[in-house]
């Protein structure tokens, strides 16, 4: 479906690289890691490129490319559980730092919200990060319900956040979108039966989103906005 049924009751946002632009505090959360365990540092488009499952993917990633190994001998690595403690420290430092919301963001959740639409956030981050990155932005009043990659026993693609918001809201997925920026979003929407748009200046793991066929590429959330 091009775009949900009329009218429009719900709303389902990602929230890195499609309410807010969180890559370069998660890059230096990252760097900060890195450079106190003695390891060469990373750059701002590499973390960009992990942004996606979860921090502690993010950082899996991030140490293979700089210890030069694979990343399943990280992820089984005894080690890691002492560096994600380490990364923690920092990002829980740097989380609501250096983000920003991306333009129109708030615009449109002020005018979708005084149309009564519900708003909610499903997102992989885990709940301390997203909590202090909506505070740190003054969106945490904003959304009715918020669905973090620690919420459920499931992350996105997996659907079921957004099947809890749609149940909690009574609302058909024919009456609801998803707004992300990548091919995640794109999945978790399509496992949902829920419409989907997506924006070209996330994270998306590298890829152009057009590969990822949403319903719509919209070029900034004022094209939420105007869906009736």
């Amino acid at each position: 479906m091009a775009q949900p049924s009329a009218p429009l009751r719900l709303v389902l946002f990602d929230l890195d690289g499609t309410l807010v632009d969180t890559a370069p505090e998660i890059a230096d959360a990252v760097n900060d890691t890195l450079a106190q365990c003695g390891l060469p540092l990373v750059r701002q488009q590499q973390v960009n490129d992990w942004i996606g499952h979860g921090t502690r993917t993010l950082l899996i990633e991030a140490l293979a490319s700089a210890q030069g190994r694979a990343v399943e001998a990280v992820r089984t690595d005894p080690d890691l559980p002492r560096m994600a403690g380490i990364f923690d420290g920092h990002y829980q430092q740097r989380c609501g730092t250096r983000s920003q919301p991306f333009h129109h963001v708030i615009e449109a959740l002020d005018g979708l919200r005084e149309r009564g639409v519900h708003l909610a956030v499903v997102t992989n981050k885990e709940g301390r990060y997203t909590d202090t990155v909506l505070r740190a932005h003054g969106l945490h009043t904003r959304f009715d319900a918020v669905i973090s990659g620690d919420t459920l026993p499931t992350k996105k693609p997996d659907p079921a956040g957004v099947a809890q918001c749609l149940a909690q809201f009574n609302v058909p997925a024919a009456q609801a979108l998803f707004v992300g920026d990548s091919s995640i979003d794109a999945a978790t929407a399509r496992h949902a039966g829920v419409a989907v748009w997506l924006l070209p200046y996330g994270y998306n793991m590298g890829q152009a989103v057009e590969s990822c066929r949403p319903d719509r590429v919209i070029p900034d959330m004022r094209a939420v906005l105007a869906l009736r």
